[in-house]
């Protein structure tokens, strides 16, 4: 079965949910924002959402920074 990850498609085997694809990504699921069609899901539920021919999966990390304090 394909998806579309950060817009690339990926073969994934049928019956995967959206925590064992980040499994497969070597993403810490605490650093990352993830949406599956334009749908934000909440990290508790990532184990809970199976994915399907097509979903188009967004994963965004966080980023540290900013101006210095001074």
């Amino acid at each position: 079965m394909q998806v579309v990850v950060n817009g690339t498609r990926q073969d994934v085997p049928p019956g995967m949910n959206l925590s064992q694809l980040l499994d497969r990504l070597k993403v810490q699921p605490e650093r990352v924002a993830v949406e599956v069609n334009l749908k934000i899901i909440h990290r508790q539920r990532y184990n809970q959402v199976p994915l399907n021919e097509g979903d188009q999966i967004e994963i965004i990390g966080f980023v540290g920074g900013g101006s210095s304090c001074r």
